[in-house]
C-alpha cells in the first residue's frame, strides 16, 4: 500500500473544524466548499485540487510519489494533526458525494467512486480502527505513515548534494515525529504491535547513523558533512529513544489484538468495497487452500515419490540460488521479462526494468518487496529488495530463511514480472491521474499473487515439477494468510495457533511461520493477497466468457491490459466498469 502522511496544522484550526461545519477552504489549503449539486462541476479541476490538497496535507506521501517540493517533511502525528486530517477527509467525502453523477462522463463517475473509496479507506485506519493509537505499524507501513528515507537514498531523482540536503531535512524532523508517536502509543498495547515497533524503529536508528549516512560520504562541503553528522545522530537518538519507550510498554503488554467481527467486516468494505459475509469468505479461502494442497500432493508424487509434503518441499527449498539471492534474482528478472513479452502475457510499456538489491536492515521483516516507480518522478526507477537472514539467528534458521530457486522465482514474478513492477508501469500510464497515484492493497497484491498462478498456467517452467512446487508453496502461504487474518481477528485464533497453521497447512518454516502469524496481528489486511487473486480470477473468467473465451490466452492478455489500465481502485469497482454492471465483489 502506498504510504500517506499529514501536514502540520494549528490547534486552533483543528478545534474550529471539529466544532463546526466550516468550509473546506478553512481546513485545507486548496479545496473549496462543496458546491450545490446543481452547480456545474469542473471534474478534472476537482481531481487536481484533491491531489494538490492531499499532497500538502501528507507531504512524505507526496515525496514518495515523486513530488519533491515536499522533500524532508514529516507528518504531524499530534492529536491536533490527526483530528484535522479526519475533518479534511470527511469534508472531501462530502464534496465528492455532493457531485451529481448526471453531470459526469462514465470515466468521471468511476473516478468519483474511486475517490470516495480512497477517502473511506483513509478514514477507516485513522478513525474507525484508531490505528494511530494502537499500532506502531501505522507510522511505517500503513496508508497513513511513511517514516522511511529510501526516497532520498535509492532514487537518483536529483544530484547527490540535493538529495543529501533532503535527507538531512528528513533527519531533522524525526525527533518531533518520534515524540508525537510516543504520545499516541500510550499502552497497554498488544504484544505483536509492540514487537513490530521495536523491530522497525530500532534497526532504523542504526541504519540512519551507519549505512544511510555513508550514501553521502564525501558529498558537499565540510559544513554539509558536519550537518549530516549532527542530524543523523539526532535522528538515530530519537529512534533509539522511541525503541526504548516501546520496550517499556512490554511491562503492560496484552495478547488481545483482535478487531472483532464488526470492525473487521467494516475494514473489508471501507478499504476494498467487499461486503461478502465473513463465513463465506473464509469458506472460499479454505476451498482455494484445498485446491492448491491437492495440486501439491500430485506434484510431489513425481518430484519426491514416497515422501511427505514437508519432505517434498524441503527438497525444493534445498535447491538454493547460486551466487546469492540478489545475483540470482537479477538473472530471473531478465528471463521473466522475456517470457512476458514472448508469451503475450501483457503489454510491457517501454524498456524499464527493476534493480535488485538487499533490503535495508530496518525492513528485514519483509522478506521481499519492491519500491515501485513513482508517477511524479521525471525518470522513475524501481528497486526490488530481498532481505537477508538475521545474523542473530542460528545457522539452520538462516539457511531456512533463504528461499529455494523455484520459490524465489515466484517471488520475482510477484514483485516484478508481471507483478507489482509491471502493474505500476501500467498505472503510471493510466488516463486517470488519480489512478496513477492511489493504488489499493487488494488491487496491487491481488494482481501480483494472481500473476504467480497465471504465469504457471501460461507455461512458465515448461511443466517442470520443481517450478510448480515453488508456485504452490507461495499460493498456500497466501491461502493461510487469508484464513489466519479472519480467524485471528474474528474467531479467537491465537498467534500460536496461527503459527501452527502456517507450518502445517502452508508448509512454511518455523521462523517464517512465526513472522507471518505476527504480521496478521498488525496487518489484518494481508488477506488481500488471496482475496484479491480470487476476485481477479473470477473477473477474468466472466469477462473473457463474453470477449473471446475464458480459457483463451489471447483473451487473457486483453483482460490483463484492460484490468491494469484502471490504476489501482478497489477490484469491485473495476468489475462494475469492465462488466458494465453495478460494482460488486464476486468470487
Amino acid at each position: 500500500m502506498a504510504s500517506n502522511t499529514w501536514k502540520t496544522w494549528s490547534k486552533a484550526l483543528a478545534a474550529g473544524c471539529a466544532l463546526a461545519a466550516l468550509s473546506l477552504a478553512a481546513c485545507s489549503p486548496k479545496a473549496p466548499e462543496a458546491p450545490a449539486a446543481a452547480a456545474k462541476v469542473d471534474w478534472p479541476g476537482l481531481i487536481k485540487d484533491w491531489i494538490e490538497d492531499d499532497f500538502a496535507a501528507n507531504p512524505s506521501f507526496a515525496a514518495y510519489e515523486g513530488d519533491h517540493k515536499f522533500d524532508g517533511l514529516q507528518p504531524d502525528f499530534s492529536d491536533a494533526g490527526l483530528k484535522t486530517e479526519i475533518n479534511r477527509l470527511k469534508l472531501w467525502k462530502a464534496k465528492a458525494t455532493s457531485v451529481d453523477p448526471a453531470q459526469l462522463t462514465d470515466p468521471q463517475k468511476f473516478e468519483r467512486d474511486y475517490l470516495i473509496a480512497t477517502v473511506d479507506m483513509r478514514l477507516f485506519w485513522i478513525e474507525a480502527s484508531d490505528w494511530p493509537h494502537k499500532s506502531p505499524a501505522y507510522y511505517t507501513s500503513f496508508p497513513t505513515g511513511n517514516l522511511d528515507p529510501a526516497v532520498y537514498l535509492d532514487r537518483d531523482y536529483a544530484d547527490a548534494p540535493t538529495r543529501m540536503k533532503a535527507f538531512i531535512k528528513w533527519c531533522s524532523n524525526i525527533p518531533k515525529a518520534a515524540e508525537q508517536i510516543k504520545a499516541n502509543l500510550k499502552g497497554p498495547l498488544a504484544r505483536p504491535q509492540i514487537d513490530i515497533g521495536v523491530n522497525s524503529f530500532g534497526p532504523m536508528g542504526e541504519f540512519v547513523k551507519t549505512d544511510a549516512k555513508t550514501v553521502f560520504k564525501g558529498v558537499g562541503s565540510a559544513e554539509d558533512q558536519a550537518e549530516l553528522d549532527k542530524q543523523t545522530a539526532a535522528a538515530a537518538a530519537a529512534f533509539a529513544d522511541l525503541t526504548t519507550y516501546l520496550k517499556s510498554l512490554q511491562a503492560t503488554q496484552v495478547e488481545d489484538f483482535a478487531m472483532g467481527p464488526k470492525l473487521y467486516a467494516q475494514m473489508l468494505y471501507d478499504t476494498e468495497r467487499v461486503d461478502t459475509p465473513l463465513d463465506k469468505l473464509e469458506a472460499m479461502g479454505e476451498a482455494d487452500l484445498k485446491r492448491n494442497q491437492a495440486a501439491l500432493v500430485e506434484a510431489c508424487k513425481t518430484y519426491a515419490p514416497g515422501k511427505t509434503i514437508p519432505q517434498c518441499i524441503d527438497k525444493e527449498e534445498a535447491s538454493k540460488p547460486t551466487g546469492g539471492t540478489v545475483a540470482y534474482a537479477t538473472q530471473q528478472l531478465i528471463d521473466l521479462r522475456k517470457f512476458v513479452i514472448e508469451h503475450n502475457v501483457a503489454t510491457v510499456p517501454g524498456d524499464s526494468n527493476a534493480f535488485v538489491k538487499q533490503s535495508p536492515p530496518y525492513n528485514s521483516q519483509n522478506g521481499a518487496y519492491i519500491d515501485p516507480p513513482a508517477p511524479f518522478e521525471a525518470t522513475p526507477k524501481a528497486y526490488y529488495n530481498i532481505a537477508a537472514p538475521d545474523p542473530k539467528w542460528t545457522a539452520k534458521q538462516r539457511n531456512d530463511y533463504i528461499p529455494g530457486k523455484a520459490n524465489l522465482l515466484f517471488t520475482s514474478v510477484h514483485e516484478v514480472w508481471p507483478g507489482h513492477f509491471l502493474q505500476f508501469l501500467h498505472s503510471n500510464q493510466s488516463d486517470s491521474k488519480f489512478g496513477q497515484v492511489y493504488v489499493g492493497y487488494a488491487f496491487a497484491e491481488g494482481w501480483a499473487h494472481y500473476g504467480e498462478e497465471m504465469m504457471w498456467e501460461m507455461g512458465l517452467g515448461n511443466g517442470d515439477v520443481e517450478t510448480h512446487i515453488g508456485q504452490l508453496t507461495n499460493a498456500t502461504l497466501r491461502n493461510v494468510r487469508l484464513l489466519s487474518s479472519i480467524r485471528m481477528h474474528t474467531k479467537g485464533m491465537t498467534l500460536a495457533q496461527s503459527k501452527e497453521m502456517f507450518i502445517k497447512e502452508g508448509y512454511q518454516s518455523e521462523k517464517t511461520a512465526e513472522q507471518q502469524a505476527a504480521r496478521g496481528a498488525y496487518d489484518p489486511g494481508y488477506l488481500n493477497y488471496n482475496m484479491g487473486k480470487l476476485m481477479i480470477r473470477k473477473l477474468r473468467a466472466d469477462w473473457c466468457a463474453i470477449n473471446g473465451g475464458s480459457e483463451d490466452h489471447a483473451c487473457w492478455k486483453k483482460f490483463h491490459d484492460a484490468f491494469l489500465s484502471f490504476g489501482g481502485p478497489p477490484i469491485p469497482l473495476v468489475r462494475g466498469a469492465m462488466m458494465k454492471t453495478a460494482a460488486k465483489a464476486e468470487f
